[in-house]
């Protein structure tokens, strides 16, 4: 269970507003999407602080005439440190290849900034305000160039030698350029503990959005071994009970055409036995199946509660449920199903609420979760767009739509749309007397 495209899941069009507007791009992505834009684009806000760190003395008036031109070719190591930063985090993903050639042409325009900007405080025109911007913006540079760099890398020792390399390489150009020893060991140092406190930044936003994205997969995988453990049951039970009584219908069929042959009456007492196993077999089929398809609503809400709270997920379940009939337990116990397994695989949900009442003669279950996702919301209801009144097939498919018709067939209704606040709402009503002579055979 999750977000729908606010008035296209609700069928009287009640929706808390249009996922398209404003904020509907935010609301449409999943979880670890959300995260990956968070941060590639604190990555691209790594750029901005940049330029800012070396853009302050603009104001002021020191970068003018012949040294004017050092803060404009900053914005171009800018710009090309945010264009770094998201080719290596595509390639973090298995988007692209890792941008080799992009890291080491940043590499270069990074040294030739640092070695114009301790050219002009060392030797440069201006004034000591001049002399000392100009070395505020070789260390910046070298400072956020390590820190992007290490994007392109795996691990924490290949982060630490990108760092360990730029710093050393800040030593190396300060001396080739006569700075003093004093400057030359500052210079390494700040870079050394910058580059690496903005290093470990970098790695460990990467680590945390390949952890995001490895939980929602292990997510999907769960939903999925639980459907696949249930057909596995199922086939097992179904292999119990037609296994023994095929094998017996061949025996009592072999030995009845034996007995026939030899034109023993015998024959056709065998045959009346092959007729009533098969008979019988037919029933416990039946029973198999009708055991695989009803639900008890009681077992599967706890059942819920269980799952959801075992992924991250609050759920608080309210409401009595004993004593209501067999049919009606079995219809919202396949409602109970299919919006928890929803709320697991689709939605984006901190919190879930179910409660169950009567009134009016009718079973009323409303499942609200937060999270509320579009593109979700149309994979639950299995129809692009479609919403929870939606025909199913005939044999009520899966999601919203297949809910639908499942409780169409014993009087029941389903609703489901975004209720507001972000919140996704399913409302499922059953009668509680079920009027129709083949509510049985429909469950089955």
């Amino acid at each position: 269970m999750h977000g729908a495209e606010r008035g296209a899941a609700d069928p009287r069009g009640r929706g808390g507003g249009d996922s398209r507007g404003a904020g509907g791009w935010w609301r449409r992505k999943s979880s670890p999407a959300k995260v990956e834009t968070y941060t590639r684009w604190s990555f691209h806000f790594f750029g901005l602080a940049e330029f800012a760190a070396v853009g302050v003395p603009f104001g002021s008036g020191v970068w003018q005439g012949p040294v004017l031109w050092l803060p404009l070719i900053t914005v171009v190591h800018c710009t090309l440190s945010a264009v770094t930063a998201s080719r290596a985090l595509d390639w973090t993903r298995g988007r692209r290849p890792r941008p080799v050639r992009l890291m080491v042409a940043f590499a270069l325009v990074t040294a030739a900034v640092a070695a114009v900007a301790l050219w002009t405080a060392e030797h440069g025109p201006g004034g000591k305000e001049v002399d000392t911007a100009a070395g505020g913006v070789f260390g910046v540079v070298l400072i956020f160039a390590a820190c992007v760099t290490t994007l392109g890398v795996r691990g924490w020792r290949q982060a630490l030698a990108v760092v360990a390399g730029y710093a050393t390489a800040s030593g190396a150009l300060a001396l080739s350029l006569g700075a003093p020893g004093p400057a030359v060991l500052v210079s390494v140092a700040a870079v050394l503990l910058g580059g690496g406190f903005m290093a470990t930044t970098s790695v460990f936003s990467v680590w945390l959005l390949d952890t995001v994205y490895r939980l929602d997969e292990a997510r999907e995988t769960r939903a999925r071994l639980a459907v696949a453990e249930e057909r596995l049951r199922f086939g097992r039970d179904l292999h119990d009970v037609m296994g023994r009584n095929l094998a017996v219908i061949a025996l009592k069929s072999e030995l009845a055409v034996q007995l026939a042959r030899r034109g023993r009456p015998e024959a056709v007492e065998q045959m009346i036995e092959v007729q009533r196993i098969a008979r019988e077999s037919q029933r416990e089929v039946r029973d198999v199946v009708r055991g695989y398809r009803e639900a008890d609503l009681g077992v599967e809400l706890l059942g819920a509660q269980g799952v959801l709270t075992a992924a991250g997920i609050e759920c608080e379940v309210r409401g009595e449920v004993g004593g209501l009939p067999s049919e009606v337990q079995s219809a919202l116990g396949w409602v109970v199903r299919e919006t928890t397994t929803n709320v697991l695989r689709h939605g984006n949900a901190g919190r879930c609420a179910v409660r169950v009442r009567v009134t009016d003669g009718k079973v009323v279950l409303t499942v609200e979760n937060d999270g509320a996702d579009g593109e979700g919301a149309k994979a639950a209801a299995g129809a692009d767009g479609g919403g929870a009144d939606s025909a199913g097939s005939a044999g009520g498919g899966s999601g919203l739509a297949g809910l639908a018709e499942r409780l169409r067939k014993v009087g029941g209704t389903l609703e489901a749309g975004i209720a507001g606040g972000g919140l996704f709402r399913v409302v499922a009503e059953v009668p509680l007397v079920v009027k129709d002579p083949v509510v049985s055979e429909v469950l089955a």
